[in-house]
């Protein structure tokens, strides 16, 4: 009897894998996939899903980040000011 994939090779296969919900869980895996990217341990084939997967993670990132920095812009009246920490 043919065993059943997990739900990460069944993602694998289909190309279609879940974004991660929150930023810092798209920036843990991604920085996990720089990781193994950069071992280069990877088959071809592998080392392409990574680079793709990576990718995308890249841009929900930069596309939370852009969100964020529209509304500080909007809680400061439009005028951009710089953050300093306390």
């Amino acid at each position: 009897m043919p065993k059943a994939p997990s739900p990460s090779s069944a993602a694998s296969e289909s190309g279609v894998a879940a974004l991660p919900a929150t930023y810092d869980e798209a920036m843990r895996e991604l920085e996990q996939l720089v990781i193994r990217l950069e071992s280069g341990e990877l088959p071809l084939e592998q080392l392409l899903a990574a680079y793709q997967r990576g990718a995308e993670l890249l841009q929900l990132c930069r596309g939370r980040l852009d969100a964020v920095e529209s509304q500080i812009k909007v809680l400061d009246d439009g005028m951009l000011k710089t953050w300093t920490p306390e």
